[in-house]
């Protein structure tokens, strides 16, 4: 057995006044029925379990938890833990606050009746509070953005795997997160030249798939989607933006291609770009 450890450092930049800031970090190896508690924080503290075993209890429950595992202590919460007797926990944390920390909580997907991370042993989260520690240890001029970066990818994984435990991400649920995210994806990358097929590989899935769950619940493949998306976007600029050529507005809605752009422009509007231009110049001409 691991003799007993114990190291914690301060965020040697801390203000006091930023919206969300990490207080401190440490690791320990405890020693057998090691305890703490029943008590309150006024912070919350996240703790990860690299390996042995111990419980956590809050108001509402108890928790066994084991390596690859986490629980997360909320303010004003009366709490205790203890280390198994015969196979302690060997742990680290993370004590973080400020009026962003509720947010980023809830965002996670952490409640007062649900605080435990279900995780895995190659969890990025281990490597992710010794950055911190380390940061906090050399006293190194950009810890406090080392430690604030830590803990956002902290709750992202947290956000995915508490998602997972709670049966969020799965059947219905699963397709619909999926179409979000390919809803997402055509939003942000519409002006530059991507395709149906990079989206894919981008999210991991085959292309068929996309298409089919795409088509089920919206009505129209990701091809005709995007399309037509690029189009709305086109019919903005040309509109608003009357200095720009067409090929600059091709262009700008990730169609290099200016006689590309034209014939699909007037296929689904009805006109060519520079007759839809004329339309709604003498339009607001008319209105003047």
């Amino acid at each position: 057995m691991n003799p007993e450890s114990y190291s914690a450092a301060a965020n040697p930049l801390y203000s006091g006044t930023s919206e969300l800031h990490v207080l401190f970090s440490g690791e320990s190896q405890t020693r057998p029925d090691h305890r703490l508690g029943p008590k309150v924080y006024n912070f919350y503290l996240f703790h990860f379990v690299e390996k042995g075993h111990g419980t956590y209890r809050t108001e509402f429950s108890s928790y066994d938890l084991k390596a690859g595992e986490g629980f997360l202590i909320h303010p004003d919460q009366l709490v205790s833990y203890a280390s198994d007797g015969s196979d302690p926990w060997r742990y680290r944390w993370i004590a973080f606050a400020g009026i962003g920390a509720d947010e980023l909580v809830r965002r996670a997907g952490f409640r007062l009746e649900q605080p435990v991370l279900r995780s895995s042993e190659d969890s990025a989260i281990p490597g992710l509070l010794k950055s911190v520690l380390r940061a906090f240890r050399k006293n190194r001029s950009n810890a406090d953005l080392i430690s604030i970066g830590c803990l956002y990818m902290i709750m992202a994984e947290a956000e995915e795997k508490l998602r997972e435990q709670s049966g969020y991400i799965s059947g219905k649920s699963r397709v619909q997160q999926v179409v979000k995210q390919m809803i997402q994806y055509m939003a942000s990358q519409y002006a530059y030249p991507v395709s149906i097929e990079q989206m894919s590989a981008s999210m991991g899935y085959n292309r068929a798939y996309l298409s089919r769950i795409f088509k089920q619940q919206i009505g129209v493949s990701p091809v005709t989607y995007l399309l037509r998306l690029r189009m709305d976007k086109a019919r903005e600029l040309l509109r608003d933006r009357p200095e720009l050529s067409i090929e600059q507005v091709a262009a700008s809605v990730g169609l290099p291609d200016a006689l590309y752009f034209s014939r699909q422009f007037s296929r689904l509007q009805g006109r060519s770009p520079s007759s839809y231009r004329r339309s709604v110049s003498g339009a607001e001409a008319t209105l003047e």
